[in-house]
């Protein structure tokens, strides 16, 4: 970080110091503004389920961006010799450096296991989906399930909303899920109750579309997309749970401490095998 190691290695190549600045540049550049909480918050009458989501991530967003913002013109100060570089500036400048997500982001952020500079585009582009969806608040036609910091809010979001509109008791509510045969692009408006969501890669099988059911993985095929899910809720009496795999979902390769919901999807063979496999559905690979 210091001009120590600012001599350009091979005389004629980009310094360290450079090579941060312009990634530093980069960033801010492209950032958009924080949400204003307060103008998003009185364009809705009634906050139902959903748009209380909208706002809890919008707020996360927020704090997000401020963080990247802040510590990024920090950085740029202590480069520009205005301020004492500190250990906090010295670690963002080498995770900058070494396409990795400064600690100080991934305290804010969700789980990810991408560099920086995938990380980032990956942010931009959850920011263009709060963006389209806080400017009405309709609810979009296919939801994207892995931009959300918590998806398990949005999942709820499906049980109460339909638990209110039916008058159902939300302790005695599950979630129903139905593979479609079709993908995002084909999808033209929203279901009437419950929601489509896409982004899903399944691991250790793939999903066999013609069949509706799941199946063995290809090789080479690590993790398939799946098709559109429609996701809504229904009495736990109601639920489908003969030839079923009680398929886990989690955010990342990672598993464990990122899972958040199971999913019963239709097989033909024994759930056992899907088991031993450890198939589960992934948000992000």
């Amino acid at each position: 970080m210091q001009p120590k190691e600012s001599d350009a290695a091979g005389g004629g190549g980009v310094s360290r110091e450079e090579k941060v600045k312009g990634i530093l540049d980069e960033i801010l550049e492209k950032l958009p503004d924080g949400f204003n909480m307060i103008e998003i918050m009185a364009k809705v009458e009634e906050r139902t389920p959903y748009i209380i989501v909208a706002f809890q991530e919008c707020e996360r967003m927020n704090f997000l961006t401020k963080e990247i913002t802040r510590s990024l013109k920090e950085l740029n100060l202590g480069l520009k010799g205005e301020l004492t570089i500190t250990t906090d500036m010295e670690e963002l400048g080498n995770a900058l450096f070494l396409d990795t997500v400064p600690e100080s982001w991934t305290k804010l952020a969700y789980p990810s296991l991408q560099g920086l500079g995938g990380w980032y585009a990956d942010l931009l582009l959850r920011i263009k989906e709060l963006e389209s969806w806080t400017a009405d608040f309709a609810l979009p036609t296919t939801v994207w399930l892995a931009g959300f910091f918590n998806p398990q809010s949005f999942l709820t979001a499906i049980m109460q909303s339909m638990a209110r509109k039916n008058e159902w008791p939300l302790d005695r509510m599950c979630l129903s899920v139905e593979v479609t045969k079709k993908n995002r692009e084909d999808m033209t408006s929203p279901p009437r109750e419950g929601a489509y969501v896409y982004g899903l890669y399944m691991e250790g099988a793939r999903w066999d579309t013609q069949t509706g059911v799941i199946a063995d993985a290809r090789l080479k095929e690590l993790t398939p997309n799946m098709p559109v899910i429609f996701i809504k809720a229904v009495p736990v009496d109601r639920q489908e749970t003969k030839n079923v795999y009680e398929c886990p979902v989690y955010k990342t390769r990672m598993r464990g401490p990122t899972f958040i919901w199971t999913f019963n999807l239709k097989t033909k063979e024994k759930p056992a095998k899907w088991v031993l496999a450890a198939v589960c559905l992934l948000l992000s690979v």
